[in-house]
């Protein structure tokens, strides 16, 4: 399995990419990442990858423009040491949320730094739950989009909640809370809200019931949390008896653990995409960290052994499917 495999990390997903290589039943490739007394970055690799197949794994998470352009250097590192084939495994993509002209005068950031990775040396990109589906198109080279959907739908299922409804923290995440809901045989509910500014959201009313009812909410990222509390308090005040909410991305950002540390929150599921800080979990004890390195690490193994990625998405004995758009 692991003959002309190697796997490298960044300084963004050290934990991550060892739980990745634990999976697989092998060691990370050894590198070296300095910084020279002005703040720019120098990688050297220690291990030969001529003629390998290289993955290297790096979220583009804060401080993002530092893993970006740590990832870039790799990517290039990788390419001018003849790597066979090189694929950046990206578990949190930075910048996604930045992929449409809003307004006038503004860039479409997402395809820039698509077109950054793949100019660096990428030949392949994996990545999970990024923000719009659109993004994987950006990209000039094939896109192997995972989601977490499995890791947390095993959660629930194995904690046996019962009378659940599966809420949409807003209108343009129905689609997704609809694929829980289906699969869970549950209501689906809507959170109608308003956004106020970029950082503050105030929620306006429930579309379905909730009264009486276990609530699982999904979102793809919490960043400042501000859609999240919102919901939580319009769930409560509607009579959810309790509340679920899974994330894949816990960006946390500015006041989101002051935020959700004061929530009426029953259990706060994220991935571990992003490596949270020692603060995120002393200040809330009903954080569950749940790892995407089995799911990172199988579809690895099928891209090294150039077999189906899509069949990662045959969910529990193959009852349901949940397949994204356009995976091979």
């Amino acid at each position: 399995m692991n003959n002309g495999l190697k796997i490298f990390t960044g300084t963004g997903s050290m934990a991550l990419a060892r739980r990745i290589c634990a999976s697989l039943g092998t060691k990370a490739g050894v590198v070296k990442i300095s910084r020279f007394p002005d703040g720019e970055t120098i990688i050297k690799l220690e291990d030969d990858v001529r003629g390998r197949d290289c993955f290297c794994v790096q979220s583009t998470c804060p401080p993002v423009n530092e893993n970006l352009m740590e990832l870039l250097i790799f990517l290039d590192c990788l390419r001018r040491a003849s790597a066979r084939r090189i694929t950046a495994v990206i578990p949190y993509f930075g910048y996604a949320r930045q992929d449409r002209k809003a307004e006038g005068r503004t860039p479409i950031t997402a395809k820039l730094v698509a077109n950054l990775i793949v100019e660096a040396g990428a030949d392949r990109v994996l990545a999970m739950d990024l923000h719009a589906e659109q993004i994987q198109g950006f990209f000039d080279v094939p896109v192997d989009h995972l989601s977490a959907a499995p890791v947390f739908m095993r959660h629930f299922q194995e904690m046996g909640l019962k009378n659940v409804a599966v809420a949409s923290p807003d209108v343009g995440n129905v689609k997704q809370a609809n694929l829980y809901a289906d699969y869970l045989g549950a209501e689906l509910v809507v959170v109608d809200k308003r956004r106020v500014s970029g950082e503050q959201t105030v929620a306006g009313t429930i579309i379905g019931n909730v009264k009486g009812r276990t609530v699982l909410m999904f979102d793809d990222m919490i960043t400042t949390a501000g859609t999240v509390a919102e919901a939580i308090k319009l769930l409560r005040q509607h009579g959810a008896a309790g509340i679920y909410v899974a994330a894949t991305h816990p960006v946390f950002a500015g006041p989101a653990i002051e935020r959700l540390s004061s929530a009426d929150i029953t259990q706060l599921c994220v991935s571990d995409t992003i490596e949270l800080s020692e603060e995120a979990h002393v200040r809330m004890p009903n954080l569950v960290v749940l790892s995407v390195a089995e799911l990172l690490g199988e579809a690895i193994r099928r891209i090294h052994r150039h077999e189906s990625v899509s069949a990662l998405f045959d969910m529990f004995n193959g009852r349901k499917t949940y397949r994204q758009h356009g995976d091979s």
